[in-house]
C-alpha cells in the first residue's frame, strides 16, 4: 500500500510540472511577435482566442471555467449555457420560469454541479443551485429586502461561499454558504467597514468578489470618492478597506474585478466603464494581499471588466473589456494589447483552458 500511494504521489507530481511547463510555454508563446499586426484574433501558430458559436445574443458577464473541454455562461434574460465539448455545441441548461433576471455570475465545481447568480434590487437578486448539469435547478436564496443588492459571489470550496451586495444601512452586505450553496444566511456586520457615500460593487463580470485558499476574500468598490479593496481572513467575518490608485470619484468608475493567485498576490482592473471616457491608471497590482497597492507602469489602455491568472504561473495574467485583451507576463506592472475584440469576463482552469464570455452571446477558447 505504501509504494502504491507513492506512485499515485509521483504520478500526480509529474503531471503538475508537465502542466506547469505548459503554462510557461503559454505564456512565452503568448509574448511572441504577433505574425499578423493589428489584426483582431492573431493566427498563424500564435495562442489566441477562437470564437464559439453559442447559439444566442445574450450577454454572457458571468463565465466559470472547469476545464478546456467545460465551461459554464450566465447571462442576460436568465441564460446559462454548458458545453463539454470545448463550445461545439452548447446546451441551454437555464432555470425555468427565469427569463426575466439577469445572470452575472456563475460557479461551478464541475460538469454537474453549479451555483448561479442573479442581480437586482430586492427579490431580482437570487441564487440558484443545480446537481445535474442543469436538468434541474433549485432555487436557494431570494433577497428579500428592497435595500439589498447582490453583485457577485464566489467559493473557497465546494461547501464554503459567499456572495455580495452593495450597502445597506451602510455596510457591504454578506451572505454566506456552508452546504455548496444550497442554504445562505447573511452574516453579522459587525466586522464590515463603514461604505463610503455611493460606494458600491460592479456587477460587471463576476469579479468584485473573489478568494483564494481557504479563508481569503477580497471584494472590490467603485462609485464613490476612492476605489477600495476590502479584506477578510476569515470567511467575511471581519474585514479591512484599502484604497486603490484605480481612479474613481464617479459612479461609473471603481475597480471592476480581482484576480489573486494565492494569499498575497493579486490584480485589481477597472476604469470608467463609459465608452467616451478615457481610463487611465486602469489597473494595479499588490504583492501583500491588498494592503498596498501600485498602479501598473504599463496598465491598459482602456476600461476593463475581467481578469485572471494563468494556471500555475507567478507573473503571467490576462485582462478583458469591450475594447479587447491584455496580456502580463510580469505580475501586472506592464500589460499589452493581444486582441481588439469585446469580451466582459475571463477565467482559466486548473488544465489551461481559458475562456472568455461577453456581448451578443460571444464566447471563446483560448487556442495555441
Amino acid at each position: 500500500m505504501r509504494r502504491s500511494g507513492k506512485t499515485r504521489r509521483t504520478i500526480r507530481t509529474s503531471r503538475m510540472v508537465a502542466v506547469g511547463l505548459c503554462a510557461g510555454a503559454l505564456a512565452a508563446a503568448l509574448t511572441a511577435p504577433a505574425q499578423a499586426q493589428g489584426a483582431a484574433h492573431v493566427t498563424g501558430g500564435k495562442p489566441h482566442w477562437e470564437l464559439k458559436d453559442s447559439g444566442t445574443d445574450a450577454r454572457f458577464r458571468g463565465l466559470s471555467a472547469v476545464s478546456a473541454n467545460t465551461a459554464w455562461l450566465a447571462g442576460s434574460a436568465g441564460t446559462v449555457l454548458r458545453t463539454r465539448d470545448g463550445g461545439a455545441t452548447w446546451r441551454n441548461v437555464s432555470p425555468p420560469g427565469a427569463q426575466d433576471l439577469q445572470f452575472r455570475d456563475i460557479e461551478a465545481f464541475d460538469a454537474r454541479r453549479a451555483v448561479v447568480l442573479a442581480i437586482g434590487e430586492g427579490e431580482a437578486s437570487r441564487v440558484f443551485r443545480t446537481d445535474d448539469g442543469g436538468a434541474t435547478w433549485t432555487e436557494s436564496f431570494r433577497n428579500t429586502d428592497a435595500r439589498a443588492f447582490y453583485d457577485c459571489l464566489t467559493f473557497f470550496d465546494s461547501r464554503h461561499g459567499l456572495a455580495m451586495s452593495d450597502p445597506v444601512d451602510g455596510k457591504f452586505r454578506i451572505l454566506s454558504t456552508s452546504d455548496g450553496g444550497r442554504s445562505w444566511k447573511v452574516l453579522p456586520d459587525a466586522g464590515m467597514p463603514v461604505a463610503q457615500t455611493g460606494e458600491a460593487g460592479f456587477a460587471a463580470g463576476g469579479q468584485c468578489l473573489v478568494s483564494s485558499g481557504p479563508r481569503d476574500v477580497w471584494l472590490a468598490t467603485g462609485g464613490a470618492a476612492r476605489a477600495r479593496v476590502l479584506h477578510s481572513a476569515d470567511r467575511g467575518l471581519t474585514w479591512t478597506a484599502t484604497d486603490t490608485p484605480v481612479p474613481a470619484g464617479d459612479p461609473a468608475r471603481g475597480v471592476f474585478a480581482l484576480a489573486f493567485r494565492d494569499r498575497t498576490h493579486g490584480l485589481a482592473v477597472g476604469g470608467d466603464y463609459r465608452p467616451d471616457q478615457a481610463s487611465p491608471r486602469a489597473a494595479a497590482r499588490t504583492s501583500d494581499g491588498g494592503r498596498t497597492w501600485t498602479t501598473a507602469a504599463q496598465p491598459p489602455p482602456a476600461y476593463r471588466s475581467g481578469v485572471t491568472w494563468l494556471p500555475y504561473s507567478r507573473t503571467s495574467a490576462l485582462a478583458v473589456g469591450p475594447t479587447g485583451t491584455d496580456l502580463t507576463t510580469d505580475g501586472g506592472r506592464t500589460w499589452r494589447t493581444l486582441d481588439t475584440g469585446s469580451y466582459d469576463t475571463v477565467d482559466c482552469a486548473p488544465d489551461l483552458g481559458c475562456w472568455a464570455s461577453g456581448e451578443q452571446g460571444r464566447v471563446a477558447r483560448l487556442e495555441r
